[in-house]
């Protein structure tokens, strides 16, 4: 049976859990995704899971933050005046906010405090800094 390496096109299934096996999002009972080996569609830990695996094979594999969103990075938290903020915008502890740069990229940031003077946000992956367990199972080799 052929195993999956790089160049090829799966199609997986996964399950995402936190370390106290609280899951956090699953593909099973729904379509699988689908990716190219080695061009970093997914996190490289994820890859490198799936790489050599054979279609129907299932297993459980644990990937530190360097091989996922990597560490929590500090200088990616930051406050801005809530002066700044459009006054038909209320900004709220956890919500999603997508700002502009200078150079026209955007970047998804979250609100992680709110004062009445400033407001807290962190452009961090929201899973930067955790350990992730995925549940794999490689349905085909596309």
């Amino acid at each position: 049976m052929e195993e999956a390496r790089s160049g090829d096109t799966v199609r997986v299934h996964y399950r995402l859990k936190f370390e106290d096996a609280e899951e956090y999002e699953s593909t099973f009972g729904e379509d699988p995704i689908e990716f190219k080996l080695g061009q970093g569609e997914v996190i490289e830990g994820f890859e490198d899971a799936v790489a050599g695996m054979k279609p129907g094979e299932e297993k459980t594999v644990e990937i530190p933050p360097e091989k996922a969103y990597g560490q929590h990075r500090e200088d990616l938290v930051f406050e801005v005046d809530a002066k700044d903020f459009p006054v038909d915008l209320k900004p709220e502890v956890g919500k999603k906010l997508q700002i502009q740069h200078s150079e026209g990229r955007s970047t998804v940031v979250t609100v992680t405090g709110v004062s009445e003077s400033n407001v807290t946000l962190d452009a961090n992956h929201p899973l930067a800094g955790k350990d992730l367990t995925f549940d794999i199972e490689l349905v085909e080799i596309v």
